[in-house]
């Protein structure tokens, strides 16, 4: 009678498989892909071995990842250059390999060894990797994945600041218009939580670069992309008037040509632009008690069409029509009483 042993399969250590996520990723390059197959064979092996990755990070539905073992792949991965080989490689990987690849990244940001979140300070010494991610929009395969790991890096204060200042910033303002609309969504989301995630960063930053900010923002107002005048309206709404943006508020109400864009887009053919146009244009120009004279004076001028605007105005049905409706008949009332100012010169 014979008997055949298998020998048991021995998973790998934490150094191991950063070892073995490494050298799959380093095969990766011009010389040892020149051949299809080769490169086929090589994706494959990087693909195995972050399945083999993801299961050690998160478990494998039935068993719980070993915290020690996590906590050594973090510390790993950053020790031996790895998350920026993981960056680097990402345009060459296959569908599969880049969603575990940005599942694993999720996991190695929040993680924290000692501490510190040893990847997040890793990404502070190593800030060309943002950059290079956020180039990544302009290729439509791997936008998606480079703006989940984006956004995720936007959560930690350190990582928004410097997206925030830094030149690759101003590329949000193209890429929010690119003609592939889920590309130019997923940027826009983006765009968004670096604007709003932390306000206080986002109230310096908006002091420190106000005229250029809002010199790119009103080509955004203006766009004839409808989508991006809609969107670009709802988070004005929504970083302008937060508290610690009171100081670019003030300053932005006394910017005649940011009123007049509102008066425009007050008379667009969306209603739905024509209301967020609206609650700007009556709670930062209208309301506001200390308008300068040259906004009163167009104000004035325009006052006309802008009651006949406001009257033909309305949300149509829901809780919110009577609020609409006493704030209408407010902003209505107040300009009226501009334009019976004495000696105004229009």
């Amino acid at each position: 009678m014979s008997f055949s042993f298998f020998k048991p399969f021995k998973p790998k250590t934490p150094l191991e498989l950063m070892k073995a996520v490494s050298e799959s990723l380093l095969a990766l390059n011009t010389k040892s892909v020149a051949e299809v197959k080769a490169l086929e064979k090589a994706l494959e092996e990087v693909e195995k071995n972050f399945v083999l990755l993801r299961q050690m990070l998160s478990g494998d539905g039935e068993v719980d990842p070993n915290a020690e073992h996590v906590s050594q792949l973090t510390s790993e991965i950053c020790k031996e250059d790895v998350l920026s080989l993981l960056i680097h490689k990402l345009p060459i990987l296959g569908w599969e390999a880049r969603k575990y690849l940005v599942h694993c990244w999720c996991i190695f940001l929040r993680q924290m060894v000692g501490s510190s979140y040893c990847c997040v300070e890793y990404l502070e010494n190593h800030s060309g990797l943002l950059d290079f991610l956020i180039v990544c929009y302009d290729s439509k395969d791997i936008a998606l994945n480079c703006g989940n790991m984006l956004r995720e890096s936007i959560k930690f204060l350190s990582l928004a600041k410097y997206i925030l200042d830094s030149t690759s910033f101003e590329l949000f303002f193209k890429y929010v218009e690119l003609p592939n609309f889920d590309v130019a969504s997923d940027a826009f989301a983006t765009f968004k939580d670096l604007l709003t995630k932390h306000e206080t960063a986002v109230s310096e930053f908006l002091t420190a670069h106000y005229e250029e900010f809002f010199e790119h923002y009103e080509k955004l107002l203006t766009s004839e992309n409808y989508v991006t005048r809609r969107q670009s309206l709802k988070l004005l709404s929504n970083f302008q008037l937060k508290t610690p943006n009171s100081y670019i508020m003030m300053r932005y109400i006394l910017e005649v040509q940011y009123l007049k864009v509102m008066m425009a887009l007050l008379k667009d053919s969306s209603k739905n632009i024509q209301i967020s146009a609206f609650h700007i244009f009556f709670k930062v120009f209208v309301a506001n008690l200390n308008k300068l004279l040259e906004i009163i004076v167009i104000l004035a001028k325009n006052h006309v069409r802008l009651l006949t605007l406001l009257r033909n105005l309305s949300v149509g049905k829901g809780t919110e029509v009577e609020q609409f409706e006493e704030e209408k008949d407010m902003i209505m009332k107040e300009i009226h009483r501009i334009s019976c100012l004495p000696n105004l010169a229009y």
